[in-house]
């Protein structure tokens, strides 16, 4: 099947397109928790107002999550962004595989069992029900499994979460895993939590923004290495008593007995699950466990372990090896008839989210369709805490955009500000609306370049987050909310041929991010492929 393009008939050529995703910038009701109308934003709210404005859906079905409930991500909305089509995601594939038994008659859980018999299986993973990497009842559905297939010892290693749920939740995460544990302790198991600390700790870099995490974690989870604590709960309570900080931010601990050993140190023999879905922060985790050459740090006496993913995080690198449950195969990318037409396009992003305008974008796949064709540039994360410097690298991602624009070399670009994602996962308000009114300066720049170059501008978002940044209970306790939101996302056209450009908006109903990529073919003068979700634009006669 070829995927050369043909030229439209509706549209005329044009070119550049460039499409700007505000990461995390929801679109949900003014008010005082509302980070983005709480902001400055005059470049954003002056493209509100125009009639090529629209929202789009980002979150649940639309972008392949089992249900309307499931927030949206960064990994399902660039799929959907860079795919046109929408594909059944991590989480509704994985529970299909539980619900279904598929996933426990695969060869890998069967050598997983046979090696834990006589030994140990690990499970590793974030530990929450947020179902944007991971979600207890696949950890409770693995851990029931594995006891009633006769393996006897089980350590499970948990990464805190409060990011995709509450900021201060673990307890209630753990006790109902301790709930599940003393079931199966009942039927004559040895079932224990063994090693945890918050994610944004350890374990779970991405883009290897920061392999110290990793190290961390892997010494703590692998060797026992961390403060000592005769249980998890105890580990959080003592936590939670000195410091402020949410679950994410949590240090590593270990669960020792009473001759203060750990209880879950991996040894030869053992095998290993990491149980997280998603696949940008298990790729780091899984190398360390699996590559026989790695150097990243020093793993000392590396055990002889099994270890699985529950999927194929990065199907190019093969990463890891063994897994539980195949990924979505994603095919026919924007990115890909884009090369095969000849067309030049880049991709722009700082460290933190240069893997979604690339890896995600491109349907799970590294590296470049055609290097001749595109160009990619990863501007380096500043190793901070993101409200520490709510700009991040959003002045750097538009230098070097308008760069590549001015060029005028390319028919196509993509860019990720994540710094509405990145700040607003903190919780700070203030530092979130600083965040926001510096990505709309930037903004304003890149408007001002596409019409020096004749272009055009898609500005849009892959999910919300800094769009809700706390919640009101009844009882008038304010509770910080640092997960992404289930609001719909802007959709604007800003096209340097001014108000009457020869199209308009489409009434596409219940229209996702999947709609975008049809509607950049319109835009540059194609027909889009017929298995596209269809375009938001038509001819204006």
């Amino acid at each position: 099947m070829s995927l050369e393009l043909t030229p439209s008939s509706s549209f005329p050529h044009r070119r550049p397109v460039l499409v700007v995703i505000a990461d995390g910038v929801g679109e949900a009701p003014a008010g005082p928790m509302n980070a983005v109308t709480e902001a400055a934003t005059p470049t954003m709210d002056r493209l509100a107002e125009t009639r090529l404005y629209r929202t789009l859906k980002a979150h649940g079905p639309a972008v392949g999550l089992p249900s309307d409930d499931d927030m949206g991500n960064s990994e399902v909305g660039h799929n959907a962004l860079g795919a046109g089509r929408v594909f059944a995601q991590g989480a509704k594939l994985v529970s299909q595989a539980i619900e279904s038994g598929d996933i426990f008659t695969s060869d890998v859980w069967r050598a997983l069992v046979e090696r834990s018999r006589p030994a140990t299986l690990h499970l590793l993973g974030l530990h929450s029900d947020g179902n944007v990497h991971s979600h207890n009842h696949h950890l409770y559905a693995l851990m029931r499994r594995a006891v009633a297939e006769g393996v006897e010892r089980v350590r499970v290693h948990i990464l805190h979460d409060g990011r995709d749920v509450n900021p201060r939740s673990a307890l209630t995460y753990i006790d109902a895993t301790e709930a599940v544990i003393t079931e199966l302790n009942s039927g004559g198991a040895d079932v224990a939590i063994a090693s945890g600390g918050g994610r944004m700790k350890i374990t779970m870099d991405r883009y290897g923004a920061d392999w110290s995490m990793v190290e961390r974690g892997y010494w703590c989870h692998t060797h026992g290495e961390g403060r000592p604590f005769p249980s998890a709960r105890a580990a959080v309570e003592t936590m939670y008593a000195e410091t402020d900080n949410g679950d994410q931010y949590l240090d590593h601990f270990v669960v020792v007995d009473v001759e203060g050993d750990p209880v879950g140190a991996m040894t030869d023999g053992d095998a290993v699950v990491l149980f997280n879905f998603r696949g940008d922060r298990a790729i780091e985790i899984s190398q360390a466990y699996e590559d026989p050459d790695f150097g990243h740090f020093d793993r000392g006496s590396h055990p002889d372990l099994l270890y699985a993913g529950m999927l194929q995080y990065d199907g190019d690198l093969l990463v890891p090896t063994n897994h539980l449950v195949a990924p979505p195969s994603i095919d026919r990318t924007l990115g890909e008839y884009l090369c095969a037409t000849g067309l030049h396009s880049f991709a722009v992003s700082e460290t933190q989210k240069y893997g979604h305008v690339t890896y995600f974008w491109n349907g799970n796949r590294s590296g470049y369709f055609d290097e001749k064709l595109e160009t990619y540039i990863e501007i380096p994360s500043d190793r901070v805490e993101p409200n520490t410097a709510p700009a991040m690298k959003l002045r750097e991602i538009t230098e070097a955009t308008i760069a590549l624009l001015q060029t005028g070399r390319y028919a196509m670009g993509r860019i990720n500000f994540p710094n509405g994602d990145m700040v607003g996962h903190t919780g700070d308000l203030k530092a979130t609306v600083d965040a926001l009114q510096v990505l709309d300066d930037c903004l304003e720049q890149l408007v001002d370049a596409i019409d020096d170059v004749g272009g055009v501008l898609i500005f849009t978002a892959d999910h919300g987050n800094a769009d809700v940044m706390y919640t009101e209970h009844a009882d008038g306790e304010v509770i910080p909310k640092t997960s992404h939101t289930l609001s719909p996302v802007p959709f604007v056209i800003h096209d340097s041929a001014g108000d009457n450009p020869g199209y308009r908006l489409s009434d596409v109903a219940d229209a996702g991010l999947a709609n975008v990529a049809a509607t950049v073919l319109d835009l540059l003068g194609y027909e889009p492929p017929a298995e596209y979700e269809p375009s938001l634009i038509e001819p204006a006669n």
